[in-house]
Parts: structure tokens; C-alpha cells; sequence
């Protein structure tokens, strides 16, 4: 009997709700979670986000539902907006944890992640990029992810939350 794939996935929390909320829809992160433990077999999730003190009900529901939360201290701008800027520590997490999985899901329609799935695609890790949307996802992400890109908009009636 063959032995499951461990894959692991890395979702930057900012670009995957920013863009589902542009297709005009919520995410149900307890169906998103199943969805990828069943079609990719992501035995850890990790949900990269700012920390803002007052979401402490958000980030207990993310818990519950299985996924890893990797917090990055946030700073409100000058007009009161908060932004986690958590790229660096993804691809951080992502190579520490280079030898634990046998491949990456990246979570992200973000061109800063590149150089990651570049890495990530010529090495055999790379699993799939996951963008939520095609219109918003980087250029240079689609041409690094090549065959293995898979855009969200289509999973709309599998993944919203009601």
C-alpha cells in the first residue's frame, strides 16, 4: 500500500482574503481546509497573517479548523490600515520546512514569491500555486508555476461560506 503524500501548505491570509472578497464572495475556512487536506493531501496548513488584537475570535476559528496561524506584528499606517507584510516569513517557513514535506501548496496570487516557487518548481516540491483570482494573480507567478497554477474563482460553490 502506498504511502499519502505529506504536503504542506503556506497561504499569505492578506492576498487570499483580499482576493476572494474581490470576487464577491467569503471564504469558509473550515470547507477550505478539508478541500485541501482531501484534493492535496496538506497534512499542515500554515495561514500567514498581521496580528490585530482585536480578531481574537477569527484567529481561534482558524485554529479549530486546522491550520497552523504564523502571526507578523503589524503597524497602522497613517490612515489606520494595518498590513502584515508576511512574504519574507513565508518563504522562511517554507525552507525550514523544505525536508518535512514532500510538496508545497502556495497560497497566493503575490509575485514576491517568485524566487519560492521557482525554487520550489524546479526541485520536484512544488504541488500547485493556489491564486484566488486570475486577473489579480502576478505574471511572473504564472510563468513560474507554469502548468501548476489553479486559480479560485470556480470554487466559489465549493468554498463559500453561507
Amino acid at each position: 500500500m502506498k504511502n499519502k503524500p505529506n504536503n504542506f501548505a503556506f497561504i499569505d491570509g492578506q492576498n487570499l482574503n483580499l482576493g476572494i472578497k474581490s470576487l464577491g464572495w467569503k471564504l469558509n475556512f473550515l470547507r477550505f481546509r478539508k478541500y485541501l487536506a482531501e484534493k492535496y493531501s496538506v497534512t499542515t496548513a500554515y495561514y500567514f497573517m498581521g496580528y490585530v488584537p482585536g480578531n481574537q475570535p477569527l484567529y481561534s476559528d482558524l485554529q479549530k479548523a486546522g491550520y497552523v496561524l504564523v502571526f507578523k506584528p503589524t503597524i497602522p499606517d497613517e490612515h489606520g490600515s494595518v498590513k502584515g507584510n508576511i512574504d519574507a516569513d513565508l518563504v522562511l517557513q517554507a525552507m525550514l520546512d523544505f525536508p518535512k514535506y514532500d510538496q508545497a501548496i502556495i497560497v497566493s496570487s503575490d509575485g514576491d514569491f517568485y524566487s519560492l516557487v521557482k525554487h520550489l518548481y524546479e526541485s520536484g516540491k512544488l504541488r500547485f500555486v493556489l491564486s484566488p483570482y486570475v486577473k489579480t494573480c502576478s505574471t511572473l507567478l504564472k510563468k513560474e508555476a507554469k502548468e501548476k497554477i489553479v486559480f479560485m474563482d470556480n470554487l466559489r460553490f465549493k468554498l463559500e461560506y453561507k
